[in-house]
């Protein structure tokens, strides 16, 4: 191995150990006897028995998963919906979809929350008055699981669209043709050769959306109001200090979204190869 091998390895591996050895560490913190979150005593498995008897936690994570499989479950719809939409359109236009739907990924989530905070404002400055006048018994338009699952929605629909559209755009146009020289309505090849073959990118795309669903903090915390997600309540927690509990309920979090991260890209490479 020569010199320049040897430094661009060792360069790689301070990367990657700068950014897990602190995940490794919040791990490794997890299974602490003491009740500081700080320092380390071997060794108990006592918090995470703690962190699922904390009605807190358990509400704040079935907020999470809710809204992460609601979002998920439009993000892949609508999103698989826009691709197959976006074929049929011309060049320059597929291309002006294009940069929205990477402008939607690579934005920093601060400036879609904020954004996403003063568009849902207006929307209820506008409608609340008009359901006032109605006075039909419609309660009034506030942040809460709706406001978080349609954010979340869109935000992730992206994600999906990128996932989907580099299968579709991989489809044998063979198959297409075939079906088509075979008197096969436009329904049924779509069910029975279409989808088959990209159905592995759309349940990767579900995946993905949920995992980034569940895990996301700030888009949540602008929209999400007097409800609490996992990440609120675990951000909120830590102002008050760090117990071993909350290293316990984030392992939780971080081997579930490696799990679904994981599949996720299996089920990727399995059909690419």
């Amino acid at each position: 191995m020569n010199d320049k091998a040897l430094w661009l390895r060792s360069y790689s591996t301070s990367v990657y150990l700068f950014l897990y050895a602190p995940i490794a560490l919040i791990m490794l913190f997890s299974f602490n006897a003491g009740r500081s979150g700080l320092s380390f005593e071997c060794c108990s498995t006592q918090w995470f028995g703690r962190a699922f008897d904390n009605p807190f936690i358990m509400e704040a994570l079935g907020n999470s998963a809710l809204i992460a499989l609601c979002s998920a479950l439009l993000a892949t719809l609508f999103g698989t919906l826009a691709v197959f939409g976006l074929q049929r359109v011309g060049g320059r236009v597929r291309m002006l979809f294009d940069a929205l739907t990477y402008c939607a990924i690579i934005v920093p989530g601060i400036v879609i929350g904020i954004a996403t905070l003063i568009a849902f404002i207006t929307l209820f400055d506008l409608f609340n008055p008009l359901l006032a006048a109605l006075d039909m018994g419609i309660p009034k338009l506030r942040m809460g699981f709706f406001t978080v699952i349609a954010a979340h929605s869109l935000f992730t629909m992206a994600l999906v669209m990128v996932i989907v559209r580099t299968r579709v755009d991989a489809l044998d146009k063979a198959l297409l043709e075939a079906s088509a020289d075979l008197y096969a309505p436009p329904l049924d090849t779509f069910w029975r050769v279409i989808l088959p073959q990209i159905a592995p990118a759309i349940l990767a795309g579900f995946l993905l959306a949920f995992t980034f669903s569940f895990d996301d903090f700030i888009i949540a915390f602008f929209v999400a109001g007097s409800e609490s997600t996992l990440p609120i309540y675990i951000f909120s927690s830590i102002r008050r200090g760090i117990t071993p509990e909350i290293n316990a309920i984030s392992t939780v979090i971080i081997l579930a979204s490696l799990a679904l991260l994981f599949t996720s890209r299996y089920l990727q490479g399995r059909r690419a190869a």
